[in-house]
């Protein structure tokens, strides 16, 4: 069950291939809900259980892929 809703700040999102690895890395996951990569907004949308996966591990994800983490908005904790 999603408690928490967070959008990343992702400046290097630029097409359609960053956005399918990004939705893979953070969608398999444990705990992540929903993820949506918004390529135009250059933001990551993740709903999660806080409880079992942290904001950081879902940041390392992101950035394992390649793309940098330049902020976060985070609703819910």
């Amino acid at each position: 069950m999603a408690d928490t809703h967070a959008v990343l700040n992702v400046p290097a999102v630029s097409c359609n291939h960053c956005k399918m690895a990004i939705e893979k890395a953070v969608g398999g996951l444990d705990g992540v809900d929903v993820v949506d990569v918004d390529v135009a907004g250059k933001s990551v949308s993740v709903d999660f259980d806080a409880d079992a996966v942290s904001l950081e591990t879902i940041e390392q994800a992101v950035e394992e892929e390649g793309y940098p983490v330049a902020g976060r908005h985070v609703f819910g904790i």
